[in-house]
């Protein structure tokens, strides 16, 4: 295909109304577009997707919601005791897994001594699981979640005594 083809083309788009003509031959590719009218279209539909998704997202923490005031509802027992004890979070949204594996031992178990970048759980979000590591030195003194479980940001899983 020559330049005057090309232009030709373009003139009949143009002329034609049609907002968007696509033309593959067998060396040529060719996208023609008129007007910011098929751009408006583009973004609406790209807006719509995320809108879409939205509402998802808040679906899926009610259901976990409940869970989180059961572990709430056992803390009271030892709140005397929490004061000296170090808390340590949930950074992210996902399931809670104490192992490596289902066929390896837990990374830490109550009394178990760890420091500072000991890796304590794994939670698995989209897909990805997620080293999550002590910030702390100390000893677990009670293990808030159980094995498997899905668990909220910012989600109470460990408490460390720093003694």
């Amino acid at each position: 295909m020559d330049i005057k083809e090309i232009q030709s083309l373009i003139k009949f788009v143009a002329k034609s109304g049609a907002s968007e003509v696509k033309l593959e031959m067998e060396d040529v590719k060719i996208t023609i577009r008129t007007g910011s009218t098929t751009a408006t279209p583009e973004t609406t539909i790209v807006q719509q997707i995320p809108m879409a998704q939205a509402p998802a997202v808040p679906v899926a923490p009610a259901p976990a919601a409940p869970e989180a005031p059961a572990p709430a509802a056992s803390s009271p027992e030892p709140a005397a005791d929490d004061s000296k004890y170090i808390t340590i979070k949930s950074p992210i949204i996902g399931t809670f897994y104490r192992k490596p594996a289902p066929d390896k031992p837990a990374f830490v178990e109550v009394g178990s001594a760890i420091s500072q970048g000991d890796v304590l759980c794994v939670i698995e979000a989209m897909k990805l699981f997620n080293d999550i590591e002590s910030e702390v030195s100390g000893k677990i003194v009670k293990v808030l979640v159980e094995d498997s479980s899905p668990v909220e940001f910012d989600q109470p899983l460990f408490l460390v005594d720093p003694s």
